[in-house]
C-alpha cells in the first residue's frame, strides 16, 4: 500500500504559529525533506522533532523527485517542508507534488502559515479577488510582467528581497501609476513587523532612503475600472 506524501508549513516568523497537527505529522513521518536542513534544525529541535532529514531544493529537486516518489509508492510517509511559510508557493514542492499525482499517490496540503494572506489584509485594499505572481523575474520578461500587472483590475501581491524592493517600487510606480494605492509588509508576524502604506510614489520615495530588512510582500491595488459617462434617458414629449 502506498503511503503519503505530507506538505507541511511552517512558520514565517512567529515559532507559536506551529500547529499541533504539523508537529504530529512531521514527528510520525520516516522522513522530512526540507529545503535547508540547517535551517529547519532550530524548528525542529524547538518541537522535539527527531525524524531523519534530507534536502529538497531548486537545485536538486529534479534529480531527487522520482526516487522519493517511487519511496512514497512503496508505502512511506514523507513530508515535505520549506525556509518557510508553505512548500510550492514561491519554494520548492510542485515537482515533487505533481509526480505524486501522476503516480496516483495521496498528498495532504496541511494549512498554516504563509506571508500572502497576513500582507493582503494588512493592505486595506480590496482582496474579495486577488492575484498573487511571486517574484517577478529579474531581466528576461520583467518588462512585460510589469506591463501585465499595470492592466490587473485585481489587487495583486508581489514577493520581492530587500536589496531590490526600492528599484520594483519605482518600477510599478511608473508603469502602474504613480498615484496607485500599495502597501509593503515585512518581517511578517516577527519582532519587527512593519506595513507601511500609501501610494506607489510614496513607497518607492521612502525605501530609496531607507534600506528596508526581512522578508517583503508587495501589494498593489488593481488598476482602476474606466469612469463610465452617465447617461440619461430622453424622452419626447
Amino acid at each position: 500500500m502506498a503511503g503519503t506524501l505530507f506538505i507541511v508549513p511552517t512558520p514565517v516568523g512567529n515559532l507559536n504559529d506551529m500547529t499541533p497537527r504539523a508537529i504530529e505529522v512531521l514527528q510520525s513521518v520516516s522522513l522530512i525533506l526540507a529545503e535547508d536542513t540547517r535551517t529547519s534544525a532550530p524548528l525542529l529541535k524547538r518541537f522535539e522533532i527527531s525524524t531523519p532529514t534530507a534536502s529538497h531544493h531548486k537545485f536538486n529537486e529534479h534529480k531527487t523527485v522520482d526516487a522519493i516518489a517511487a519511496r512514497i509508492a512503496a508505502g512511506e510517509n514523507i513530508a515535505l517542508i520549506s525556509d518557510a511559510g508553505t512548500p510550492g508557493i514561491s519554494d520548492p514542492g510542485f515537482m515533487l507534488s505533481r509526480r505524486c499525482r501522476e503516480l496516483n499517490i495521496d498528498v495532504q496540503t496541511l494549512p498554516g502559515p504563509t506571508a500572502i494572506i497576513p500582507a493582503l489584509v494588512n493592505s486595506g485594499l480590496p482582496i474579495d479577488r486577488f492575484a498573487f505572481e511571486g517574484f517577478l523575474p529579474q531581466k528576461k520578461g520583467r518588462a512585460t510582467r510589469l506591463k501585465e500587472l499595470a492592466d490587473e483590475p485585481r489587487t495583486f501581491a508581489i514577493y520581492e528581497s530587500p536589496l531590490r524592493l526600492g528599484k520594483t517600487l519605482q518600477e510599478l510606480a511608473e508603469t502602474c501609476g504613480a498615484d496607485r494605492s500599495a502597501s509593503v509588509s515585512r518581517e511578517i508576524s516577527k519582532l519587527h513587523e512593519e506595513t507601511r502604506r500609501g501610494s506607489l510614489a510614496e513607497l518607492a520615495s521612502h525605501y530609496a532612503s531607507n534600506q528596508a530588512k526581512g522578508e517583503i510582500v508587495i501589494v498593489v491595488a488593481g488598476k482602476p475600472a474606466p469612469e463610465r459617462s452617465a447617461h440619461k434617458n430622453k424622452y419626447k414629449e
